[in-house]
């Protein structure tokens, strides 16, 4: 499975957010934000932590990529 977060970075960038201020509003690791940027999977836990920090839903952060594209 593969999953890109491209539409979390585009939901911070209209948020004039920074990834220090998803960390301490989420109340994540700078590793998990690691992973992240990576495109590597999370919990749903921390996607939840996201979503409610930025009130969104899962949607609105994350995209499945089948994989055959």
């Amino acid at each position: 499975m593969a999953f890109s977060y491209n539409k979390l970075w585009k939901v911070m960038i209209d948020k004039k957010m920074i990834k220090k201020d998803l960390i301490r509003e989420a109340g994540i690791t700078s590793t998990t934000v690691a992973k992240l940027s990576k495109d590597l999977s999370v919990s749903m836990e921390v996607l939840g932590k996201i979503c409610k920090a930025l009130k969104v839903n899962v949607g609105d952060i994350v995209d499945y990529i089948p994989e055959d594209e």
